[in-house]
């Protein structure tokens, strides 16, 4: 299917956006954030191929974990992701760049002329 493989490349191009942006807003998992993804629509999404990108980003500096304890369930304890300051100017940098591509985006496929 065509649909996929273009689906799946242009996945590849804004998830880490999205996983900053989701741990921008509260400090999350990698299950949590895994079913964040999905609950948005993101269904192609494993769980399995998160966690390399979360080690890619903890390499990069984006973003630290953390080990904290279940106190819900009294199950183990979770590593948890937090966004650092070279995260949030990844994350600006990217809302910037999704927003002018988008809007050209947009704008071709509502037909629109030359600007």
């Amino acid at each position: 299917m065509i649909y996929i493989s273009t689906y799946t490349q242009m996945l590849k191009g804004i998830l880490e956006g999205c996983i900053l942006a989701i741990i921008s807003q509260n400090e999350v998992y990698g299950y949590e954030l895994s079913r964040k993804l999905q609950e948005s629509g993101f269904d192609y999404v494993s769980e399995g191929s998160i966690y390399p990108l979360l080690l890619r980003m903890q390499k990069e500096k984006w973003i630290e974990g953390y080990m904290k304890a279940d106190t819900r369930s009294g199950g183990p304890p979770r590593k948890y992701y937090r966004l650092t300051k070279a995260g949030g100017e990844v994350l600006a940098q990217f809302h910037d760049n999704w927003s002018a591509m988008k809007r050209s985006v947009d704008h071709i496929l509502e037909g629109g002329q030359s600007r």
